[in-house]
């Protein structure tokens, strides 16, 4: 592959095939990103992966650029992003409102949000990235990666020529199979799926409880998100499960068997405390970022005012950002399909009579908001990487902020049985202001990957919005497909027990209902709220005596939100990778160890979610609950230790192949 040529010259860039190979890495990643957030409340960076892979690929053909390989990973990240969406979008089903995802209306929704997220975020390169010192961690991870796959950085260092090399790679391949198999393996049921026990504690017989998934994504996350984050969802947990549950149980007995009671509890009283923990943090990090968000918005837009005429191709290639005319075009342009679904969903919801109000209300809800949602999530994206950013905040700030709106606004006007339409317009609403912020949170850090490439910025720019078109396309169908597969946790008529757990869009929808229906218990918002103050004062507290322990509120907040089927299994990924990485610190090469270890990760993910989708398929068309299934209910307590002992032997040899592995690259 080529070498990084100046700045001024042409090269292959933005090609069919480079387009050709971001989609579809963009397709099998948005199938993967869309099933593991349903399951996980997270979704996982795939830059990284998506640039192993495209070197992979484009090594075996002619004349390959670094700015090539940029574009394709370009493309597969929006799969990262985009697919955040389901934090949103599946509470239209879990309200009662939709049964399924109506293609056009879901595609409309990611498309026209995600391109308003490419435009909004050009305004600000120059200002976040060029001229900025903000670390944006993925990006520059990432752009080591194509240096190093380029042959440019002849002094990299051991991790960057490991993520460059056939090792990177086949940590990526190894994840992903052996998560894949092991996936497989626990829908036959000879594996059991977790390990999980529930019981009453004391003579007045509290309920409480834990459950470990036997999942190696959910282990993997762990891993990529570190040990402190990992010990803060823990300590999550552990204010849920071990004061919330058992508290509220008392406060609310219920008979009947004790692990429906400790989750019919969880779901009540104690999500709602862990909203107002997140609710709380998500402020306080907001109210941090607003005198830097300010500054660089004004230094922005001094930065992008239109050049003399006749001097534009003076620029270097690595400034010719997309034309500020044609970015305001296709902005205004992106509000017409915004303004016929906001028009189109008034008069099917029974909103008729308000439609003009609600056209142009959301019109400039979208406009506005959506641009200062996209200035927060692009310095945070900056500040602590894509994967880390508090979206989930931000979702429930703007849908507290829209159901707050059309209360004020339209609820008076309106019929007494109206207020369900209210509260899946606010979802609606929100959707679309989520899709721009979560493309926003990664359209910067692709950018500096860019500038460390020398790559043209409008070009990225442009590949981008061809990978919100193809997420876009590609988000509807698989969240209709594991809708009918297994359904959401709270939606009418599902089965909590093989129900995905979409817990942010839960949380959101229940918030939506809440504030509309006027029925919300303030007083566990209050509760949480408290709790969150007292997490921002301590993590005050540790940044201020430690070097490295701190409790980031949010992970605090998640960690008391999602269920311990989830937590707790990220928890122990998280402690697994910590020590994994002290025990590379001591190696020769303990950077190139550290960072396969990262990319086994990358792969385990992957591997996991994207047989989930397959597995979610079969279920659909073969109509059996576990159509693999080769033993029966009679086989659940020896799958349960055979399947944990598998667990832990595999993590075994997996953390021993890797660290031989890093050893000799």
């Amino acid at each position: 592959m080529n070498a990084v040529p100046g700045p001024g010259a042409e090269r292959a860039e933005l090609t069919v095939r480079g387009l050709i190979i971001g989609i579809v890495i963009t397709l099998l990643f948005t199938a993967a990103n869309v099933f593991f957030g349903l399951k996980a409340g997270l979704t996982f960076a795939t830059s990284i992966p998506a640039a192993v892979i495209s070197m992979a690929i484009l090594r075996a053909m002619k004349n390959a650029t670094i700015q090539e390989n940029n574009i394709v990973q370009t493309v597969a990240s929006a799969a990262g992003t985009l697919s955040s969406i389901i934090f949103v979008l599946p509470g239209l089903i879990i309200v009662g409102w939709w049964t399924g995802f109506p293609f056009w209306v879901s595609f409309g929704i990611c498309a026209a949000g995600g391109i308003l997220g490419v435009m909004y975020t050009i305004p600000l390169r120059r200002a976040l990235v060029t001229d900025s010192d903000l670390p944006y961690p993925e990006g520059v991870a990432c752009a080591e990666v194509l240096k190093v796959g380029s042959g440019e950085a002849v002094e990299a260092s051991d991790s960057a020529a490991v993520e460059g090399g056939t090792a990177g790679l086949k940590a990526v391949v190894v994840g992903s199979i052996v998560s894949a198999v092991f996936y497989v393996v626990i829908q036959t049921k000879l594996f059991a799926s977790d390990l999980a026990q529930y019981f009453r504690i004391g003579d007045r017989g509290a309920a409480s409880g834990y459950d470990f998934s036997l999942s190696f994504a959910l282990f993997a996350v762990g891993h990529l998100v570190g040990l402190w984050v990992g010990v803060a969802m823990l300590f999550g947990a552990i204010i849920s499960w071990g004061w919330a549950v058992p508290h509220f149980s008392l406060l609310h007995p219920a008979a009947g068997d004790v692990a429906d009671v400790a989750q019919g509890i969880w779901s009540k009283y104690v999500r709602f405390v862990g909203a107002g923990t997140i609710g709380v943090a998500a402020i306080w990090t907001l109210l941090k970022l607003v005198k830097p968000v300010v500054s660089g918005l004004t230094s922005a837009m001094a930065a992008s005012r239109v050049r003399k005429a006749g001097k534009g191709d003076t620029l270097p290639l690595t400034e010719r950002d997309m034309p500020i005319g044609i970015v305001g075009l296709i902005v205004l342009l992106c509000m017409v399909p915004v303004a016929y679904l906001l028009g189109h969903f008034s008069v099917v919801s029974g909103l008729a009579s308000h439609t003009s109000l609600l056209v142009i209300g959301g019109v400039l809800f979208v406009l506005i908001l959506s641009f200062l949602v996209s200035t927060v999530c692009g310095y945070m994206a900056g500040l602590i990487g894509s994967s880390n950013s508090p979206l989930s905040g931000i979702g429930i700030l703007v849908v507290i902020i829209a159901a707050l709106l059309l209360v004020a606004g339209v609820k008076s006007d309106l019929p007494a049985d109206s207020g369900k339409a209210l509260v899946a317009f606010a979802l609606f609403i929100t959707s679309v202001v989520f899709a721009v912020a979560a493309i926003a949170n990664n359209n910067l850090q692709d950018l500096k990957t860019g500038q460390l490439v020398n790559a043209t910025p409008w070009r990225q720019q442009a590949a981008l919005v061809v990978g919100v078109i193809a997420g876009a396309i590609v988000i509807p169908p698989v969240l209709d497909l594991l809708n009918k597969a297994y359904g959401f946790l709270g939606a009418p008529g599902v089965d909590p027990a093989h129900a995905l757990p979409a817990p942010q869009a839960g949380l959101i929808s229940a918030l939506a209902q809440g504030v509309i229906q006027n029925n919300i218990d303030w007083s566990l918002i209050g509760i949480g709220a408290a709790i969150g103050v007292g997490l921002i004062v301590l993590d005050a507290i540790l940044a201020g005596t430690t070097k490295s322990a701190r409790l980031p509120p949010l992970a605090v907040g998640l960690g008391m939100y999602l269920p311990t089927s989830t937590t707790l299994m990220i928890v122990v990924g998280a402690i697994v990778g910590w020590y994994f990485d002290k025990r590379a610190d001591r190696t020769p090469k303990a950077e190139a160890t550290k960072q396969l270890g990262v990319l086994l990760a990358s792969g385990l993910i992957v591997g996991e979610s994207i047989i989930g989708v397959l597995v979610a398929a079969i279920v659909v068309f073969s109509g059996k609950p576990a159509p693999l299934a080769l033993v029966g209910d009679s086989f659940e307590n020896a799958s349960v230790w055979i399947g944990t002992i598998a667990f832990v032997a595999v993590t075994f040899a997996m953390y021993r192949w890797i660290a031989r592995l890093g050893r000799n690259s």
